[in-house]
């Protein structure tokens, strides 16, 4: 087997690796946000960017604006699963101050001021 032919194996094999995981981590953020779905109205927020942890952060209201559920996915690769975040469960969408929730995360600040946001 010549060089080029061992890169270009190589160069296919990390291509279908990466379609694979890819497919992975949107199966589980799928089941993450169907769970979610049936706990209410549900707002998804997305923050990051270029060679910065992108975070993705979704929210469940009940019919009372308070928060039932929800998760965070952060990350820069395809190994980034939702995780809960059990601590916003409970508060009203009028409580809901990004700066004093994630202080010292403005990724998770954008994220949720764009989830609580009302979509037209």
């Amino acid at each position: 087997m010549t060089a080029t032919s061992l890169l270009i194996s190589i160069a296919v094999v990390a291509w279908v690796a990466q379609i694979a995981l890819g497919w992975w981590q949107i199966n589980h953020f799928n089941r993450a946000l169907d769970d979610l779905c049936q706990l209410g109205r549900v707002g998804i927020g997305r923050s990051g960017g270029f060679l910065k942890p992108r975070v993705v952060l979704a929210l469940a209201f009940d019919v009372e604006q308070r928060i039932s559920g929800a998760f965070m996915m952060r990350g820069l690769t395809v190994f980034a699963r939702p995780r809960p975040i059990n601590h916003l469960c409970g508060l009203h969408l009028e409580e809901i101050v990004p700066d004093v929730i994630f202080p010292q995360d403005t990724a998770s600040q954008t994220a949720l001021t764009l989830a609580i946001e009302p979509k037209s």
